[in-house]
């Protein structure tokens, strides 16, 4: 292989089907789904073993990328978007990015939240699609079927070409029963996998005739964010693949699942003799075919079929399977509702450690923080709310206007309100403290930064 061949993971989307598990700040590809790690970790793992790659890159929207510098990963780009527009924008982003300073580049984009079993047989996927790519083909990469599926897009493979790949005759929303079974019956359609890889100019190229508004957008030297965030809300099938004459289809079978619902969970997990999937603090009586994840809190079930229940300290989902891909109409309805059980979990990660909401209520919410050993929160005033913390565990040195003081356990300080103040851990274990809030406007966004170490807005 002589141009460098760079993976870009996409991993700014919301994973509104995994609710209640899956949140806004905490979406599908940062959740431990499979294994001990998260799924972009899996995901990063799969890219970082394929030898011809040289660079690895994530694309994640603003408001996720603190949560993915959490993860610590080592030589890995991480390219913010201001805000999320779908995959047309973000992969110009970053084949944008990459021409910068490798203008003979291929890249091999993959999102961050899928699964693949067989791991030697997607390197060599890769191989065979970076030739072709060499050639100024944009390759996706075709599944082949297993089952009439009705969860997923399909690829029409036309004629072939060299190189073992088929052009692609058209791109299919995803079909009824009886459609999905002729597709399979025909044998010339796939699975649509949303893996692509292809040249970054020959990706601008095509970016440049048929959705000229972004790499003009992207051209410039400083992208704002009412600019970015004006570009069309596109993806890349819908503004490229559907359009150009340069699209192939490369047929390939690696054990594939874009793990798309809670019912999906039984093409990866191994169950019981029954056909259930348990996690956590379950008990089961004579339930089949049934998966329940549940956290610390016993779930008790009993002679339940074809069913998912999953526990969360702030939500329940009880569902039949066959419903599992209507989880997203609920997210849509508690986004009407602006609740915030779609946005964030009661337990929060931040760089620093972890908050959690103990109770809330008109003009007051009662939080326990947790620092890391070490760690400071950001320089930061509320406009609206007073703050007071009580140090449980663990020593607090605390900023506040002109002092600086030390807390130990069971005493306290009072934060007013407008008045610039610091939490930090300067000790060798993790500080705990509660925090009360008051005021009139409760919000995480009533937040003014005038220092960070994690370089958040």
């Amino acid at each position: 292989m002589s141009a460098k061949l760079f993976a870009v993971i996409l991993a700014g989307g919301s994973g509104t089907r995994f609710w209640p598990m899956s949140r806004e700040e905490s979406p599908k590809q940062l959740l431990r789904l499979l294994s001990d790690n998260t799924m972009l970790e899996e995901t990063l793992a799969r890219a970082e073993g394929i030898t011809a790659v040289g660079d690895v890159m994530i694309v994640t929207t603003r408001a996720q990328a603190a949560v993915v510098k959490m993860l610590n990963f080592k030589k890995v780009r991480i390219i913010e978007e201001p805000a999320p527009r779908n995959t047309a924008p973000a992969i110009g982003l970053a084949a944008s990015t990459i021409l910068k300073s490798d203008p003979d580049a291929i890249m091999l984009v993959m999102p961050a939240d899928h699964f693949i079993k067989n791991k030697e047989g997607f390197r060599k996927a890769v191989d065979v699609a970076y030739k072709i790519a060499e050639r100024d083909f944009l390759v996706t990469f075709g599944i082949k079927p297993s089952s009439p599926e009705t969860g997923y897009g399909y690829i029409h493979g036309g004629e072939k070409v060299e190189g073992g790949v088929l052009k692609v005759a058209r791109f299919t929303e995803k079909p009824d029963q009886a459609t999905a079974e002729q597709y399979l019956a025909e044998g010339n359609y796939f699975w649509n996998s949303g893996i692509f890889c292809w040249k970054a100019k020959t990706i601008m190229e095509e970016l440049e005739k048929f959705q000229p508004e972004i790499p003009e957008v992207l051209a410039q030297d400083i992208v704002t964010d009412q600019q970015y965030s004006a570009m069309p809300s596109i993806s890349i099938d819908y503004a490229i693949m559907e359009k150009t004459d340069r699209s192939v289809v490369l047929p390939v079978d690696f054990g594939w699942s874009d793990v798309g619902s809670w019912s999906a969970l039984d093409e990866v997990l191994s169950k019981d003799p029954r056909g259930n999937i348990f996690q956590g603090n379950v008990i089961d009586l004579d339930s089949s075919n049934t998966s329940v994840i549940a956290g610390k809190r016993l779930v008790a079930t009993v002679g339940l079929q074809d069913m998912v229940v999953v526990e969360t300290p702030d939500a329940v989902l009880v569902c039949p399977k066959e419903r599992s891909q209507d989880v997203k109409k609920v997210v849509d309805l508690l986004r009407e509702r602006d609740a915030e059980e779609h946005v964030t979990h009661l337990t929060v990660e931040r760089p620093w450690g972890s908050y959690t909401i103990l109770e809330k209520g008109p003009r007051y919410k009662i939080k326990r923080i947790m620092v890391l050993p070490g760690a400071k929160l950001s320089l930061q005033m509320h406009h609206h709310r007073s703050e007071h913390w009580v140090v449980v565990a663990g020593t607090a040195r605390v900023t506040r206007g002109d002092e600086i003081i030390d807390i130990h356990p069971n005493e306290s300080t009072f934060i007013p309100m407008s008045t610039h103040h610091r939490l930090e851990n300067p000790g060798k274990v993790p500080l705990h403290v509660i925090e009360v809030q008051n005021g009139d406007y409760l919000g995480e966004d009533d937040i003014v930064r005038f220092d960070d170490v994690y370089d958040r807005s």
